[in-house]
């Protein structure tokens, strides 16, 4: 069963939550979905996961937040923190979750979005990135992208015209070609942070997970297609061995051959297997 609640207003934008109640004591999972803060919404969380996650005893809150570029940046992250918050305080009132048996989960940007809340002072127990990544100063988000330069052109005019200037919560896919225009041009960072790469980098690092490893960071399992198009597998593969260098608790899941978004293919056999270590790793850290 599926319940839908507010969790923030703010400029008359409601940003919601989809809460899936294991009953009380359960450990709890937050997800963040993908969309490079540009597009997506909680929405893209496969059914399929959320009743795997649910049938090995897991509630799960999947959240929205507000999206770049009609939402400065650091407004995102103040909604990340509220809604982690949140989850803690009120969502717990309701529905009596375990909050000391709590994980922050994401896809993507998602991914980035978990990996940046284990450097919060208020941190889950556990953190688990699909496909994230911990450096957004790297070369691979602040140079034109080799992979999106071979497909057709997207002019700043044309990426513009998918974006307003009305704070939102679900982007749709058209907003996918204002990404594609970041991504060509190797200007992500500026048009999302609003911050230049060079002269802003210090304030940049502030947002930057790989920056703020401590011996304090959570446990943090990591899946990651070798092949990935869109977030260097590097990304997964660098957070690993800094976390692994601080004495941290790690793992590392390589999907050998897999692309982007792996994990909603579930039923291949390296996703299901990669599951079934996500649940033994939660099972671990969440006690």
């Amino acid at each position: 069963m599926k319940e839908t609640r507010v969790y923030k207003q703010i400029n008359n934008c409601e940003i919601h939550a989809d809460i899936y109640d294991q009953g009380p004591g359960t450990p709890v999972l937050i997800y963040f979905h993908s969309g490079a803060l540009i597009f997506g919404t909680r929405e893209w969380l496969p059914a399929e996961q959320i009743e795997y996650l649910n049938n090995h005893g897991f509630s799960v809150v999947n959240m929205d937040y507000r999206l770049a570029p009609e939402t400065d940046f650091e407004s995102i992250i103040e909604d990340i923190k509220d809604a982690i918050s949140w989850v803690r305080t009120e969502a717990t009132r309701w529905y009596g979750f375990d909050v000391d048996k709590m994980a922050i989960m994401g896809g993507s940007a998602g991914g980035y979005l978990s990996l940046l809340a284990g450097t919060m002072k208020d941190k889950p127990k556990a953190i688990i990135s699909f496909y994230g990544y911990g450096d957004i100063l790297g070369s691979w988000y602040t140079e034109p992208s080799g992979y999106y330069c071979s497909k057709p052109k997207v002019d700043r005019v044309s990426a513009l015209s998918k974006v307003g200037n009305t704070e939102i919560t679900k982007g749709t896919w058209d907003r996918f070609d204002y990404y594609v225009y970041c991504r060509q041009e190797g200007i992500w960072i500026q048009e999302v942070t609003n911050l230049d790469p060079e002269s802003d980098a210090d304030k940049i690092r502030q947002y930057n997970p790989i920056d703020h490893i401590t011996k304090e960071y959570p446990p943090t399992l990591f899946l990651h297609g070798n092949q990935d198009t869109d977030v260097p597998y590097e990304q997964s593969v660098m957070m690993h061995e800094k976390l692994k260098a601080m004495g941290v608790p790690t793992k590392l899941i390589t999907i050998d051959g897999a692309d982007h978004v792996f994990d909603h293919n579930f039923q291949d056999e390296l996703v299901q297997s990669a599951f079934a270590e996500f649940i033994e790793f939660l099972k671990v850290y969440l006690h």
